[in-house]
């Protein structure tokens, strides 16, 4: 197998994980259910939902897309997200320029997590027993591994943060790799390319995480 395509099968893994994840997880979700269970719980419903359908959502692209959005947008917190990933951008940036950065960067967030629902071939995907005690009442860190039909496993943190009562999905670390910073660095090294010009960073927004990076994951 090619570097690239062990590249594509890596990412393809990160964005089915955050996807099954962010798809299922319930829109009012109960102070008493820890974020595990609650992730572990969805995992288990979204798999009876799509087992059997991959081909049918692989030649209806739309359909599944459509599916992905009615989710993402009440259980990811997008204008957190994306004011992290522009960073010390944010401020200066005018509301239109946020709001349609947010727009854009949830777009293409769904586009990609929608093909990745239907392509990358797993064999498990696993909420950890052992969690993290939380250290904030408002933040929980919850682990996971995707397990790929050729053995590999791939380890998968999200952050989460509570809002009015409800856990949202704010972030992802994948084998080490931490998507929010990641994210966050290339619109930096975008706008310096641009000379700080939002309106032609935005519109050709395009993340993507190296070939090596994604390969070897984080380093020690």
């Amino acid at each position: 197998m090619s570097q690239f395509s062990m590249a594509v099968r890596m990412w393809r893994s990160v964005l089915l994980a955050l996807s099954l994840v962010l798809i299922a997880l319930p829109v009012h979700s109960q102070e008493e259910t820890r974020p595990e269970q609650m992730i572990r719980n969805s995992i288990d419903e979204l798999m009876g939902q799509i087992e059997g359908r991959r081909d049918y959502f692989a030649e209806n692209i739309e359909e599944l897309e459509s599916l992905v959005e009615d989710s993402l947008v009440d259980v990811a917190d997008f204008r957190y997200i994306g004011a992290s990933v522009m960073g010390r951008y944010f401020n200066n940036a005018t509301p239109e320029q946020r709001s349609r950065f947010v727009d854009t960067f949830r777009q293409t967030l769904i586009d990609t997590y929608a093909k990745g629902l239907v392509t990358f071939d797993y064999r498990e995907l696993r909420v950890l027993d052992d969690q993290q005690e939380r250290r904030y009442e408002d933040q929980a860190s919850v682990t996971m591994e995707v397990v790929a039909t050729n053995g590999e496993v791939y380890p998968v943190s999200y952050t989460l943060r509570r809002s009015n009562g409800e856990w949202r999905v704010v972030n992802v670390i994948v084998n080490g790799i931490n998507l929010g910073l990641t994210f966050r660095n290339q619109f930096d090294q975008a706008m310096r390319e641009q000379n700080r010009d939002y309106d032609a960073v935005i519109n050709g927004w395009s993340p993507e995480v190296g070939v090596e990076e994604l390969e070897e994951g984080a380093t020690s």
